[in-house]
């Protein structure tokens, strides 16, 4: 954009968003293309399997395939596709930064695929099922807004790889855009997606080995989640619900929206937990397009009304503002959050969802346990 366009930009548009969108733009500009799905062999003593690590992810989508290049699109599919895929994960890594397979991938600093195999639902299934954690618990990744396939895959690794829980988690990837411009866009391939996040959820419930599914949902994808939910209460489908454990982190939800969403689902068994950061960029940015509404990711544990409101929702509100974020924004700190998966699956699957859980809670970054109703807060703010 030239110099005079750029000058006129910033005094018709808050600052914030402008430099939310170049930071957005910054990154797109080395965003990997589908041939990062394409599996790699790596050979050599250097590369042997046991110099890094391995993670398996089960991923389900409803783009479009797109058979020329092997990856998928932005429009939505009838039929969605599920597939299987195992990483190397470079070791030693220090934060959540993705570096993606070069030419000749590099194992000790590069995420790089080495396996990949397309599976009929039925089998997919099955292998979700094969995953199925100890206790019963299965997760269920949900991307955000203006992700690619390609790039929601290669984070659920991150993820799967941080978290070091057993099993595959399973990636839920809707048809997001994957441009800066596709807001609208990409919540309205959010909506068309109800139904497909819906069947996955129902088909994994069907087993009485299933005990619980963690639903973590991300930005937009926390959207879709709790359309999902709303759905399978309107279609009486409490036998699913019971098994679901809810967690929106940095939600992009219309406060009011979100209200409506519970009035419609109710109490669930296990209660909903929403990860916040006040100082969410995106977040501001979402909310100026929307004309200037409230997002829930954005929502401030300090006020006394929404501690109030998270007590009578019966929702557990968690300020992350604490947690780092790498992406400029403050917008992916639940990507820093893997480290402590296992506490926060533990928490999340039912062991500790009496009442007493619900209310509004700071994360401590330090991890450090203390005698309070949610074990991975550091600081206490409210609480039933």
């Amino acid at each position: 954009m030239p110099t005079a366009g750029l000058q006129g930009l910033l005094k018709t548009v808050p600052a914030v968003i402008v430099a939310v969108s170049l930071a957005m733009l910054a990154g797109c500009a080395t965003r990997p293309s589908p041939d990062v799905l394409k599996p790699v062999h790596l050979s050599g003593p250097v590369h042997s399997e046991a110099a890094t690590d391995r993670v398996s992810v089960l991923a389900a989508t409803n783009r479009t395939p797109d058979s020329v290049r092997g990856g998928f699109g932005s429009a939505w599919a009838e039929n969605p596709t599920y597939e299987q895929y195992e990483f190397s994960v470079p070791p030693g890594r220090k934060d959540t930064t993705i570096t993606y397979p070069s030419a000749k991938p590099d194992p000790e600093r590069q995420f790089a695929v080495i396996g990949r195999k397309p599976l009929p639902k039925d089998a997919f299934v099955q292998e979700a099922l094969a995953s199925i954690q100890p206790d019963g618990t299965i997760g269920i990744f949900v991307h955000g807004y203006n992700y690619s396939y390609q790039e929601a895959l290669y984070r659920t690794a991150q993820i799967a790889a941080d978290a070091k829980i057993p099993g595959a988690p399973i990636l839920f990837s809707w048809p997001s855009a994957a441009a800066v411009a596709g807001y609208v866009g990409d919540r309205d391939a959010a909506l068309s997606s109800r139904s497909d996040l819906d069947s996955l959820v129902t088909s994994l419930s069907a087993s009485a080995k299933v005990k619980r599914i963690i639903l973590f949902g991300h930005s937009m994808g926390g959207f879709l989640v709790m359309e999902t939910v709303r759905q399978l209460k309107l279609q009486h489908r409490d036998d699913v619900i019971g098994k679901l454990a809810v967690i929106l982190a940095a939600p992009d939800i219309d406060v009011d929206v979100f209200r409506s969403q519970l009035k419609d689902i109710g109490r669930m068994p296990i209660p909903i937990s929403l990860l916040v950061s006040k100082d969410d960029r995106a977040l501001v940015a979402s909310s100026f397009i929307a004309g200037e509404r409230a997002r829930v990711g954005r929502l401030d544990i300090d006020d006394p009304v929404i501690r109030e409101a998270a007590l009578k929702e019966r929702l557990r509100v968690i300020d992350i503002t604490s947690i780092h974020a790498s992406d400029g924004l403050g917008h992916d700190r639940y990507a820093s959050l893997a480290k402590f998966g296992a506490q926060l699956a533990s928490f999340e699957s039912g062991r500790r969802s009496s009442a007493g859980d619900v209310g509004a809670y700071v994360f401590d970054a330090a991890g450090a346990a203390v005698a309070s109703p949610f074990r991975l807060a550091g600081r206490v703010v409210g609480s039933q």
